[in-house]
């Protein structure tokens, strides 16, 4: 009876050493997964205030080109009406058809050759502004990208 005895005190040993065997396990799994999961939002957390930060950068880009362009076209209306005013002036100067003629035709050659210039200016103002305005922002894909990433792998 004696071995019994010691036979089930083995067992009530053995049953002890491995539930705590277990509840070691469930504890280092549960810390390990816990902190898995801080990093994964803190690598989150860490996206979402990069991408705000791109936001705000790329949106005081735009609204430097926007205000450029509107100085521009500014600028350019300006000066275009000056020059019809002083074309009108000239033109109710001239004392024949031909001067009258060659006049306009001088004026709207200039007008023309000065708007396509404009055109010009804005596209190339405009196209640098956009290309300015999306530069923080590209990188943001390739971030999140990186985090799903990294999550799977851990």
């Amino acid at each position: 009876m004696a071995r019994t005895a010691k036979a089930t005190g083995d067992k009530v040993t053995d049953a002890a050493e491995n539930i705590e065997t277990a509840m070691k396990n469930g504890t280092e799994a549960f810390k390990a997964g816990f902190e898995k999961a801080v990093k994964g939002y803190d690598q989150l957390v860490g996206y979402g205030k990069e991408t705000v930060e791109a936001y705000v950068k790329s949106a005081s880009v735009a609204g430097k080109g926007a205000e450029t362009l509107h100085n521009e076209v500014y600028t350019y209306s300006k000066q275009s009406i000056e020059d019809s005013i002083a074309a009108a002036k000239a033109l109710m100067g001239v004392k024949s058809v031909h001067e009258a003629f060659e006049l306009q035709s001088n004026f709207a050659k200039t007008a023309f050759n000065a708007y396509v210039g404009e055109v010009t200016k804005l596209s190339e103002i405009f196209a640098a502004s956009t290309k300015e305005a999306f530069k923080p922002l590209q990188g943001r894909v390739q971030a999140w990208v990186e985090i799903v990433q990294s999550a799977r792998a851990a």
